[in-house]
């Protein structure tokens, strides 16, 4: 018996269903799979022969998967057809050979004289995920130049910041090799007196010259359950380098600020970029101060970083988070650009008020409070 040509309609469905660049599976309300397109083949290394007539769960990764799928159906079979068609979400295939591959999954429905159909969307997120994860690399190590380019830039201040711990080490060093007599038990008092004051100077050297190393370090993002207060202070403490004596510093924290979600040395660099641009700002007044304070509210935690400073040219205000865009006489112009960009990757956001007409610049990072780390079911308020 010969075979009946296809319908026009059909023809050019099934060419549609072929060229289509993400995987298409049609299926019943038992989820038995009634087309399965050329790029789904692809997609799982199956044919379409293989697949007509199977249960679509067979597809997913795991148990715990093929219940998510199974129970995603089921609620799609019994919800208004309004709600499920077009809604996405990410899933973990599974290829014939073991594969796991993440695909987007939506689902929509289609009324037919047999009855409701489902059509099943599946587009493999390989390829984003791997730019994304390239973007992510490419971010840390322009956030990690921005990092050495300012502790460059701080380079003077820096040694005189070692200079001081390292001479006084060297002075008591001097002291204790003058000649005296051995047996005097004030000598004795006395050369143990100097050995804690040098210990202290070379311990004092040694923290400058590990807060350098740790913020200029080659690494990957990672965040970490942490207490905010003492990455402040080293950040604060690294950008004050040189300005002590110059820039009155207050501080103020929120005596409740809860334990945050982030990746340490991003953040403390946010805070570096934001204490240097307020130095920069308030150089040459005679009542230089800055005051970097926490406080949180119900939703956000805020650092604030204001300065008693001019303010923001007002030409400069447009363009002022843009990369190698900067109204200063030096720097790359990238710590403001990569500072809003590691708090937005954090969940949050860099704003600031420009001041001027006798107010200082106020820059404020605001980070959400509910954060959530992998392997934990919860993070404190």
């Amino acid at each position: 018996m010969r075979e009946m040509a296809p319908s026009v309609m059909e023809a050019r469905l099934a060419s549609v269903l072929d060229t289509e660049s993400d995987g298409i599976i049609v299926i019943d309300e038992q989820a038995h799979i009634l087309v399965f397109n050329k790029a789904c083949e692809r997609l799982f290394g199956f044919s379409a022969e293989e697949m007509i007539g199977r249960n679509m769960a067979m597809l997913f990764a795991g148990e715990e998967d093929v219940r998510t799928h199974n129970s995603r159906f089921g609620c799609a079979i019994n919800a208004d057809d309004r709600r499920i068609n077009g809604v996405g979400r990410e899933v973990k295939a599974r290829h014939r050979d073991g594969t796991i591959i993440p695909v987007e999954l939506a689902i929509g429905v289609a009324l037919t004289l047999g009855g409701r159909q489902f059509i099943a969307v599946l587009r493999d997120l390989r390829p984003r995920k791997e730019s994304e994860h390239r973007l992510s690399e490419l971010q840390a190590e322009l956030a990690r130049i921005s990092r050495i380019s300012a502790i460059a830039e701080m380079g003077s201040a820096i040694a005189h910041e070692l200079n001081q711990p390292l001479t006084a080490l060297m002075l008591y060093l001097q002291s204790m090799k003058r000649p005296d007599d051995p047996s005097s038990k004030a000598k004795a008092l006395t050369l143990h007196a100097m050995i804690e004051k040098a210990h202290t100077e070379a311990e004092r050297a040694c923290s400058i010259i590990r807060r350098i190393r740790k913020f200029v370090e080659k690494r990957g993002p990672e965040h970490k359950l942490v207490d905010l207060r003492p990455l402040i202070d080293d950040a604060i403490e690294l950008a004050m380098a040189g300005h002590r004596h110059l820039t009155r510093l207050i501080r103020t924290d929120d005596p409740e600020l809860p334990l945050m979600s982030v990746d340490p040395v991003q953040f403390q660099q946010v805070v570096v970029n934001l204490v240097r641009n307020a130095l920069e700002a308030v150089s040459g007044s005679e009542d230089a101060k800055i005051h970097v304070s926490t406080r949180r509210d119900s939703e956000l935690l805020e650092l604030s970083v204001e300065d008693n400073g001019p303010g923001i040219p007002l030409e400069a205000i447009d363009d002022l988070f843009d990369a190698f865009s900067t109204f200063k006489g030096s720097g790359l112009g990238l710590g403001l650009a990569i500072s809003r960009t590691i708090a937005q990757n954090h969940g949050g956001d860099l704003k600031f008020n420009p001041g001027s007409g006798g107010r200082g610049t106020n820059f404020m990072l605001t980070l959400p409070l509910q954060r959530k780390l992998a392997g934990e079911k919860s993070m404190q308020p």
